[in-house]
């Protein structure tokens, strides 16, 4: 993800159906910001949210990566994924996110990964337990939201990559 990818990201995080479980919907600035952010957690982590574009056009429909959230009050590495509305429902996210999800466990020492939402996120929880995960937490947030947490453990087959 870089500046180059703020038309299409702004169509994503500015849509207010797809970011109906955010505290709010994201405009110019925080579209900037958020690419701003993510490039400096790929110069610090070496990972972050990455653009999800389309194979055979290279058309960015979201953005799908690992990052380190504050989970109920643990710092955790945690799945993200934000698919555009017209995408939605085509198996992009899963697909984002079983990527994500093995390139945590095959190039960094994590044993577990998260994703967590607002419990109403019912698409955002199908992802999760499409690519493995399980409810394991739920919490409520500063807000007075309720928020489900998923994790999937690494394997002994994934241990042995």
């Amino acid at each position: 993800m870089n500046n180059d990818d703020f038309d299409a990201l702004y169509c994503v995080l500015a849509d207010k159906d797809i970011m109906r479980h955010y505290s709010y919907i994201f405009d110019e600035t925080r579209v900037r910001k958020w690419i701003e952010t993510n490039t400096e957690r790929y110069r610090v982590f070496g990972f972050g949210l990455w653009a999800v574009c389309l194979k055979d056009t290279g058309e960015m429909i979201g953005d799908c990566g690992l990052t380190m959230q504050n989970i109920n009050s643990f710092i955790r590495p945690e799945i993200g994924y934000h698919i555009r509305a017209d995408k939605q429902r085509l198996g992009y996210a899963r697909e984002a996110a079983s990527a994500v999800r093995d390139w945590a466990f095959t190039h960094t020492t994590f044993r577990i990964v998260y994703s967590y939402m607002r419990t109403g996120n019912i698409p955002s929880a199908k992802t999760a337990e499409s690519i493995g995960m399980s409810l394991a937490d739920k919490y409520t947030d500063d807000d007075g939201a309720e928020i489900s947490v998923y994790a999937i453990e690494k394997t002994e087959k994934e241990q042995i990559r």
